[in-house]
């Protein structure tokens, strides 16, 4: 997974010329087990896309053997984000857009973030995993359910609980963490287009977040999704879009304007739903004992991308970092101390309200 999120064959292309889109390899391991990957650039294939890929393509393999209800429909690859997005829902006076523009650039000078170990080396992206077992994910799950909020606001919570817990920062030490949430925005857009429609239909909605480390995980998590919620309820994914692509293109041009060079736009980003699967005997069925899917983040984003999947009543993240920036072992240790305040928190669900 690791040596085909760093192959990297649209890297200083020229962008007037044709390139390929979509590459495939086969590795063969010990015991007759082979890794299909399949790697895709990220400006035709989005997690929704992906998902409906790979579905279909199983499908295909599996036939009347698999549920192959979502196999023979057309995959299309059509006009970006920006070309579906309903007419006025993008629109901001230009001195709001100056505003925002300047509490994005001010705000991202005061942000705290994981600490960086090496941010000279060249990068690239690697994967721990965090995952739960159906006890756990189900008491999880139900304390999301019990207070109206989704897993995203939870795993940003954890996450940022973690940050603070690793610096070794007194309860009344507060510091300003930011959160990138990824929405799929095909249901809201005109027309509306279905999970077969290839490309990159996500928006990110951005929120800073003050927190001093004795805060209980689901209070803040209730308040980190509701400040998610409010600014989709207000259009942000979209009013906002063009100002936040603008601000990355500065920090790609421009490093230093990030901490220590290191192109961190933010903590942690996260997907506002989670993907859902219960093919585990399908999957066995053709031979499948494992998946994973997530994108690289060695150039400018979050520390920590999440890409979170309940699979089969189980929770399955794959984490994905950029090295040397945080090393393996400190990032391991960071996700077993999310896994940590998870379980801690799930343990409160019944007597907390």
């Amino acid at each position: 997974m690791e040596h085909e999120l760093n192959k990297n064959a649209w890297q200083n292309h020229d962008p007037l010329l044709d390139i390929d889109l979509f590459f495939a390899s086969v590795y063969t391991l010990e015991n007759e087990n082979w890794v299909v990957a399949l790697r895709l650039h990220t400006s035709a294939c989005d997690r929704t896309s992906a998902l409906a890929l790979l579905r279909e393509l199983l499908g295909l393999i599996g036939g009347e053997g698999f549920d192959s209800s979502e196999s023979g429909k057309e995959m299309e690859v059509n006009l970006g984000i920006e070309d579906y997005i309903p007419s006025g829902k993008a629109n901001k006076p230009l001195w709001a857009r100056g505003v925002d523009m300047l509490g994005y650039s001010l705000n991202s000078l005061r942000l705290a973030n994981l600490s960086f170990k090496d941010t000279e080396a060249p990068r690239m992206s690697q994967v721990v995993r965090l995952q739960l077992n159906s006890e756990d994910t189900d008491r999880i799950l139900s304390g999301c359910n019990s207070r109206d909020i989704k897993l995203c606001g939870l795993l940003a919570s954890a996450a940022i609980l973690a940050t603070h817990s690793s610096k070794g920062l007194l309860h009344d030490q507060w510091e300003k963490y930011a959160v990138v949430t990824l929405t799929d925005c095909r249901s809201n857009l005109d027309p509306v287009l279905s999970k077969h429609h290839m490309g990159f239909y996500h928006s990110a909605i951005l929120n800073t977040h003050d927190v001093g480390g004795g805060e209980n995980l689901w209070e803040l998590a209730k308040r980190t999704y509701n400040s998610f919620t409010n600014a989709k309820n207000n259009k942000k994914h979209f009013s906002d879009m063009a100002d936040i692509n603008f601000l990355m293109c500065k920090a790609i041009e421009n490093p230093g304007l990030t901490p220590s060079g290191s192109l961190r736009t933010s903590l942690i980003s996260v997907f506002e739903d989670v993907v859902i699967n219960h093919s585990n005997k399908e999957h066995q069925g053709i031979g499948i004992e494992d998946f994973m899917g997530c994108a690289s983040v060695h150039g400018v984003g979050p520390s920590l991308a999440i890409f979170d999947t309940i699979r089969d009543g189980e929770l399955d993240c794959a984490c994905v970092y950029p090295s040397p920036l945080h090393s393996r072992q400190q990032m391991h240790e960071f996700v077993d101390e999310m896994k940590r305040i998870l379980l801690n928190g799930s343990d409160y669900i019944c007597t907390d309200n």
